[in-house]
C-alpha cells in the first residue's frame, strides 16, 4: 500500500536491518511517522556546505572539504556561524520501493540551528532515494546561537513513504469537508495555505528576534535559559512588521491546524513568490497534530522565520507557507501528543523547549 510509513512500519524495518545503528535503536526514537537520528562521536568542521554528488560517497568528499575534527564524546560547542559534518549513528538499507526524506525536528528549528542530512550519491538534501544502502549524515550550520552538542542528541529526523502520497488540491478539498483541517476558510492552493498572526488576542507581542550576541545553548538543558537573554520580543499595533535581512524570527500562524490520523503533512521550503524570507526550517507535522482527540485542538504553527535580501513588510494574514499533506500507508499505532512525549501539541506562539518564559 503506498503512503507514509506509520511507526509500526518503521518498527518493521528496524527488525529487517533496513534501518541499522551502531547503538540500539530507542523507542522514544520512533515517531508517528518518522524516525528521530541521533549525532555520531565526532563532527567534521568544513569549509563549505557540500552534496557528495553521483557516485561518490560523503567520506572522501570530507577529505576535500575537512578543516579539522570536533570530538564530541565529553560534549562539544558547534559555533555559530561555522559548518559542520555530523556522521550520524543510524544508517539504511531501503527496499526498492521505499524512499525517505529528513528534515530538522521542531527544536532544532526554532534556534535557526540549520540542520540537513546527506548521504553517498546524494543530489539533494534531506532527500533519500529508493533502495538506498549506506550511511546517513547531518550537516549542521548554527545561525543565531552556538550549541553543545553529544552524541546521541537528536536534531533531525526521517520519513519513510512508498509510491505517491501526496493529496491532490481537490482531496484535500474533499478532507476539509469532511475533517476541518483549520479553523476558517482554507485556502488550498497546491496544498494548504498557512497565513502569518500579527494580531494575537489581547496582546501587541506578535513574536520574537533572535539576539546577535548570546551564550551558549546546552541542547540537553530545558527549560533552563532565560529567554530575555537570546531573544527580543517584537511588538505590532497595526498587524504589521518589518523584517531585517539576515535576522530570525519565531512567528505564529493565524490557522489553528489539524492532522487527521491517517495523514501526515510537510510544510513546503522556501517559496520564492511569497516574500523575500524562508519560512521553517522543521517540516514535519506527525499526525495527529492539533487533533482534539490527541490534546492538539487549537494547535498553531510556529513559523521560523529568516529574512533574505531586503527589509520586507510582513502584514496580518499574508499567506507565508503551505502545508502539503500525505496519506499515510496505514493509520500510525501512535499519534502524536498521545502517550508520547509532545513538547508542542496545543501550541501557541512558543520558543523552543530549551526556554523559559517569564511568568
Amino acid at each position: 500500500m503506498s503512503g507514509v510509513l506509520p511507526n509500526q512500519s518503521i518498527e518493521q524495518m528496524i527488525a529487517h536491518n533496513q534501518i541499522a545503528a551502531m547503538r540500539k535503536i530507542l523507542q522514544a526514537q520512533i515517531q508517528p511517522a518518522s524516525l528521530d537520528l541521533r549525532l555520531g562521536s565526532v563532527a567534521y568542521r568544513v569549509r563549505a556546505s557540500f552534496l557528495s554528488g553521483h557516485d561518490a560517497r560523503v567520506s572522501d568528499r570530507l577529505k576535500e572539504f575537512e578543516m579539522h575534527r570536533v570530538d564530541l564524546q565529553d560534549g562539544a560547542v558547534l559555533e555559530k556561524g561555522c559548518v559542520y559534518v555530523v556522521p550520524l549513528m543510524e544508517s539504511l538499507a531501503l527496499p526498492d520501493d521505499v524512499q525517505a526524506v529528513a528534515n530538522a525536528k521542531s527544536s532544532t528549528g526554532r534556534l535557526d540551528l540549520l540542520t540537513r542530512t546527506i548521504t553517498d550519491g546524494g543530489t539533494e538534501f534531506d532527500r533519500v532515494v529508493p533502495g538506498y544502502h549506506g550511511p546517513l549524515y547531518a550537516e549542521i550550520c548554527p545561525r543565531s546561537f552556538s550549541v553543545l552538542v553529544r552524541p546521541g542528541m537528536r536534531l533531525n529526523q526521517i520519513r519513510f513513504r512508498q509510491g505517491q502520497a501526496v493529496l491532490a488540491d481537490d482531496d484535500l478539498r474533499a478532507l476539509h469537508a469532511k475533517t476541518p483541517l483549520v479553523d476558517g476558510t482554507a485556502v488550498i492552493d497546491d496544498g494548504l495555505g498557512f497565513s502569518v498572526d500579527l494580531r494575537l488576542k489581547d496582546t501587541t507581542l506578535v513574536g520574537y528576534r533572535a539576539k546577535p550576541h548570546t551564550g551558549v545553548i546546552d541542547l540537553e538543558q530545558i527549560g533552563k535559559y532565560n529567554a530575555a537573554d537570546y531573544w527580543e520580543e517584537v511588538h505590532s499595533s497595526n498587524g504589521q512588521i518589518i523584517l531585517d535581512p539576515g535576522a530570525f524570527y519565531i512567528l505564529v500562524s493565524r490557522e489553528a491546524v489539524t492532522i487527521p490520523p491517517e495523514y501526515a503533512a510537510e510544510m513546503a521550503p522556501f517559496l520564492a513568490m511569497v516574500g523575500e524570507f524562508r519560512v521553517h526550517y522543521a517540516g514535519f507535522f506527525d499526525p495527529g497534530f492539533g487533533y482534539a482527540d490527541a490534546g492538539g485542538s487549537g494547535s498553531r504553527g510556529v513559523l521560523e522565520v529568516r529574512c533574505h535580501e531586503a527589509p520586507f513588510v510582513l502584514e496580518h494574514g499574508q499567506i507565508v507557507g503551505r502545508l502539503v499533506y500525505e496519506r499515510m500507508a496505514d493509520v500510525p499505532t501512535q499519534l502524536y501528543g498521545a502517550g508520547i512525549a509532545s513538547n508542542y501539541q496545543g501550541q501557541g506562539l512558543k520558543l523552543s523547549k530549551h526556554f523559559r518564559m517569564p511568568s
